[in-house]
């Protein structure tokens, strides 16, 4: 009797704990109907679009026109390095010298191939030699002359520019091995760089790509000169850009008489691009997904509010420039209500 009742009790008990539970589901799934139906109060304002004045502004680091890694193009002993750090040189200065063994060598083969060549000469005009041994003797002279003058550029290592002298990594005796010896991960004797005139380099949005041309002034401030400004002008465009950062590098050269400017200064760039016509939106209406740098607006579209990605540009006091494809003027922004809402949320504007 004990055990049926007891029966009894297991099964309304576990009766009674399944209602439980279809009853909880049924009021979570009236719960999602109910959110899904939630209908949220927002205001909206209209896209407009207005003409602003396009100034850049990037930050950049002063660097040498020219910079030249001067090197032999083969390892030997540095007979003589002619210079010191801080030394000014001019185009086709001597820099350094190499041992010149080598060179004397081949010099002294190619006199004598001269020689063999006057004689040849000689002969064939008299019918000594035929024509195929008169062109091997003319073969060998002109590619030993060829080597002759490689030793001289490569013994004499002189200067290609007017510039001045930021490196010495040898001195007079010591054999250069070939291997990277400069921060930058190359090999040199000396480093020379032209500082007159001097060069900056900002990378500008691909945006602007149309608009940048050769020659466009940009003023560059210094901190370390407070009170002025130096003119420049974009001297080179490059031709590709970023995949990465969605950006092209921009060559600025800049005047530098005065030698004012050295490499590695800390400088502002700022360009004037003239007046654009741009769409701006409040602030108030860019939200940004937590943790990451990604904005979003939401759009007003028939009662419901479609979310878009943008970027943004410049600010102009309470407004913002806004930079999206998919965005046109007069299209209803929501700028209130908007924080907590949902891709395809229903929504009612008000006033």
């Amino acid at each position: 009797m004990r055990t049926q009742i007891y029966i009894i009790f297991s099964l309304t008990l576990i009766l009674g704990i399944g209602l439980n539970s279809c009853g909880n589901k049924g009021n979570a799934e009236v719960d999602a109907k109910k959110e899904e139906k939630k209908v949220q109060p927002v205001k909206v304002i209209n896209i407009e679009s207005q003409n602003v004045t396009r100034d850049l502004s990037y930050t950049a680091s002063i660097s040498a026109f020219e910079e030249l890694y001067l090197a032999p193009a083969s390892p030997g002993r540095i007979h003589k390095i002619f210079v010191e750090v801080g030394d000014r040189v001019s185009s086709g200065q001597l820099i350094a010298e190499m041992d010149p063994t080598q060179l004397n060598q081949t010099k002294l083969q190619l006199l004598s191939l001269e020689k063999d060549f006057e004689r040849m000469d000689t002969l064939l005009a008299v019918g000594g030699v035929s024509k195929q041994q008169y062109d091997q003797i003319k073969t060998q002279l002109d590619i030993t002359q060829s080597n002759v003058e490689f030793l001289e550029e490569n013994v004499y290592l002189k200067s290609p520019f007017n510039g001045i002298v930021t490196g010495k990594y040898f001195e007079d005796g010591e054999l250069y091995s070939g291997a990277p010896n400069t921060q930058v991960g190359k090999a040199a004797i000396v480093t020379l760089q032209q500082i007159q005139p001097v060069k900056a380099i900002i990378n500008v949005s691909e945006k602007y790509y149309p608009v940048i041309k050769k020659n466009m002034t940009a003023n560059i401030k210094l901190d370390i000169y407070p009170n002025e400004i130096f003119v420049g002008k974009i001297h080179l465009i490059h031709p590709t850009i970023s995949a990465i950062t969605r950006t092209f590098p921009v060559e600025i050269i800049i005047n530098n008489s005065e030698e004012k400017l050295r490499p590695g200064m800390f400088a502002r760039v700022e360009m004037e691009l003239g007046e654009e016509n741009v769409l701006i939106l409040p602030v108030s209406a860019i939200l940004q997904q937590t943790g990451t740098n990604n904005k979003y607006v939401f759009v007003h579209n028939n009662g419901i509010a479609k979310r878009y990605e943008v970027n943004t540009g410049n600010r102009y006091n309470d407004l913002i420039e806004i930079i999206s494809d998919e965005l046109d003027e007069n299209d209803e922004i929501i700028i209130s209500g908007h924080i907590n809402l949902v891709d395809g949320q229903s929504v009612e504007v008000v006033e």
